[in-house]
Order: C-alpha cells, then structure tokens, then sequence
C-alpha cells in the first residue's frame, strides 16, 4: 500500500532499489546514504539474493543499518576482504550505485576535476575506481541535483568511467559490453533504452514535467509518449528504510528535505 506522507529522499530510495530488482545473486554497492539505503531496501525486498558488505571486510546475512548501532551486531556471514572483492568486481558478479560530478549524452561520468585537465577549475578524487567499474559489471547513479552542470553539454570534463560513445571505446569491446542500468535524480529515472542508447526518462517524479527535466539537461533526453510517474513508496518500505536509517541521515541529503509530492 502506497502513502502520500514522504519525502523525495525517501521517493529516490525505492526508486533506486529497483536498479537490483532482476541482478539474482550480486553484490550491490551504494556510495553514499541514499544509494546505500536503496541497496538495502533492495535486498529486504525486490531481490533477497542481493549480496552485500558491512562496508568492512565482511559479508552481511542482513543490511547493516547506518549510523550509531546501539548494540545491533551485524549479522556476519563471511569474509570479503580486498582480494575477494577485486575478484568479484573483475568477474561481473557486481552491481554499484555511485554519484559522478557530470554525466554526459553517452553516460560518461565524472568524478575526476572541472575543467581542462592540465589546469582544473576544481580537483576532486580522481578517477578512482570508476574505469574498472566500468568495464567490469553493472553501474547506476544517483544525482540528488539534476541540472545542467551535472548533466553537461558535449562531453564531460574528465572521462572517468566508460559510456555509450564509440569514438571512445578501446579495441576489442563492444557498445553491448557497456552496462549502465539506471540515472535516479531528484526530478525523475532515467535509463539508456531510448532510439541508439539515447538517455530515456523513464518515469517522472510527482508533480514534475518533462519539460523541466528537458530544460535542466545539456543534451536533448527521449521522452515517451506516455511517461509514467515514479511509483511513490509504499508503507512497508518506509518502515523498513525507518528500520534502516534510525538516525534519519536520509533527511540531510537534499536541501531542506523536500517532499515527495510537488
């Protein structure tokens, strides 16, 4: 049963969720508190098969909930240290839900700098492991701002992770080896099944409009014919991402933690 009372964190959270729905047996990684929260709602619900880490060395039976546990001991079920987890990145078996800088029409991201890599505007972390991610298994994002610094014109700034452009891809690989699922942002889900891999709007957030994820766009976006809005959560979900996120951390990841109904 779905309820109008959440807030727009709460809406990118199930909506993210879904990017595992139909992964079987992965390891999910969420980077951040809202991807985090999504992986878990995802293995507590859409896909009990979902593999994740206590963010340590170790594989958890249950999502470890963030923040102070007050006594919660996670539920360990073995190790997975570094080597393991290289293994299992290099194998595919690996589903990430990271948060680049810019992206661009081809889904190439950035988390590198702003500006001319020889004289940045701004330095960020680097590439860090976005290139292997990349070409390895299955990658989403979550964008809490959607706007046009975000999602740029022309290409990124720093290509740090592999997208749907051929001039880029490197010799032996394939457009079909790319796997870039879901784009979560705070206006609405977006995915790569558009005319040649085109960036879709998959479903509109409430209350938002084509027109103004168009116009907070770089690059022009396929719009279906009749767009659906995102599923707003439902009240078994909310009480687990409650469970979940006792500290209610999720409600200082968007300015002013804005309602899910605009």
């Amino acid at each position: 049963m779905s309820t109008t009372d959440y807030s727009l964190a709460e809406l990118m959270i199930c909506a993210a969720s879904e990017a595992w729905r139909e992964d079987g047996e992965v390891l999910a990684t969420g980077i951040g508190v809202i991807p985090r929260l999504a992986a878990s709602l995802a293995m507590l619900t859409s896909n009990p098969q979902l593999l994740m880490t206590d963010s340590e060395a170790y594989m958890v039976a249950e999502p470890v909930p963030l923040g102070a546990r007050k006594g919660y001991e996670p539920k360990r079920d073995s190790w997975m240290g570094f080597s393991r987890i290289f293994d299992n990145v290099w194998g595919g078996k690996r589903h990430a839900l990271v948060g680049p800088t810019q992206i661009d029409r081809f889904g190439q991201a950035n988390i590198s700098c702003i500006g001319d890599y020889a004289k940045p505007k701004a330095q960020m972390l680097g590439v860090r492991g976005f290139p292997g991610n990349s070409i390895s298994h299955a990658n989403s994002f979550c964008v809490p701002s959607h706007n046009r610094r975000v999602f740029v014109e022309g290409e990124v700034d720093m290509v740090a992770s592999v997208g749907y452009n051929p001039a880029r891809l490197a010799r032996g690989w394939r457009l079909d080896d790319i796997d870039i699922r879901l784009i979560i942002t705070d206006l609405c889900v977006l995915d790569f099944l558009g005319p040649q891999r085109q960036m879709r709007i998959r479903s509109l957030h409430p209350g938002v409009t084509a027109a103004q994820v168009q116009d907070n766009t770089g690059f022009e976006l396929n719009v279906p014919d009749d767009c659906p809005t995102t599923a707003a959560p439902t009240t078994e979900q909310l009480q687990l991402i409650q469970r979940l996120d006792p500290h209610n951390l999720r409600a200082l990841q968007l300015k002013d933690n804005p309602p899910g109904q605009r």
